[in-house]
């Protein structure tokens, strides 16, 4: 694998736990930082319909109590 350069959101500051991405080539990585041995791995199209369904709201069952 290539040598990645991982990137959290700005959001996250300090904390050790958060989501982590990375990109190369044709393929997007995703990491927990508390994890960073699993990888999944996805397209930029892929990657952009999630992020769509989730700013939609698609998602939000799955948090609800």
């Amino acid at each position: 694998m290539h040598q990645l350069n991982w990137q959290k959101s700005s959001f996250s500051s300090d904390q050790a736990n958060c989501v982590e991405i990375a990109s190369a080539g044709e393929l997007v990585y995703i990491r927990e930082s508390d994890d960073p041995t699993t990888i999944v791995t996805t397209t930029p199209t892929k990657l952009a319909a999630w992020l769509h369904g989730a700013k939609a709201g698609e998602f939000d069952h799955f948090t609800e109590a």
